[in-house]
Order: C-alpha cells, then structure tokens, then sequence
C-alpha cells in the first residue's frame, strides 16, 4: 500500500498560476505517513536526510532544467527562482523530494515527485 506523504507544493500554488520576477519555491511532506510508506517498504529506519532539487520546463518539452535544490525541511525546502530571463508561456515545474534512510548500516534513497503547470507573465 502506498501513502502520500508528499511531497505537496506551498508554492507554486493551485491558486496562483501565474508568475513573474522571483519566486520562492516551497514544499512540504507529512512525517507520519512518511514513516508508514517506509515501514510498507522495510524501510524503516532513521532518516538522515531529505534533499529537494526543483527542476522547470516549458510545456510540450521532455527535458527539465534545474534551478537548484534544499535540504532546509524547517524552511519547506527553499529555492528562490527568478523567472526574469525566462521568455512569457506555459511552464512545468518539478519538485523530486529524496528521503535518505539508514537501515543496517546502509543508506537507502526513495523518491517522489510533484509536478504543477503554471505561466511566467514578465
């Protein structure tokens, strides 16, 4: 069974769609079912890490261009963008939440993605 921990976009927003200039990106997961995903998997065990590279194409493109990535969980992952240099359209972006775990000794990676459409309007 799978559980949807996340990861869950603070920004971008399902309310706002557009964007123009900087933008902070943010996300979040929910730790409880986080820790229920890894125990379905026999996984369970500390995690050591989450690392959140964010990623953006332009609509109808296969290949993500990434604009950075954070370990700041107590932030919601940050990365600041700025959709300036970026020509007006339909855009996607990716956020790939890795949560590290040590199980045995061993450091052990899984992965989820959020994926939201949004237009840049400079």
């Amino acid at each position: 069974m799978s559980f949807n921990w996340g990861p869950h976009f603070i920004v971008p927003t399902p309310i706002l769609k557009t964007y123009s200039g900087a933008v902070v990106l943010r996300e979040v997961f929910n730790d409880d079912l986080l820790g229920k995903e890894l125990e379905a998997l026999g996984l369970s065990g500390p995690v050591v890490r989450v690392a959140n590279p964010w990623y953006f194409r332009k609509k109808g493109t296969e290949t993500w261009i990434k604009i950075g990535e954070s370990t700041d969980k107590a932030e919601n992952f940050p990365v600041r963008w700025d959709t300036r240099t970026l020509p007006n359209g339909k855009y996607e972006v990716l956020g790939l939440m890795h949560v590290f775990v040590i199980r045995d000794g061993i450091e052990t990676a899984i992965a989820r993605q959020s994926v939201v459409d949004f237009v840049i309007e400079n």
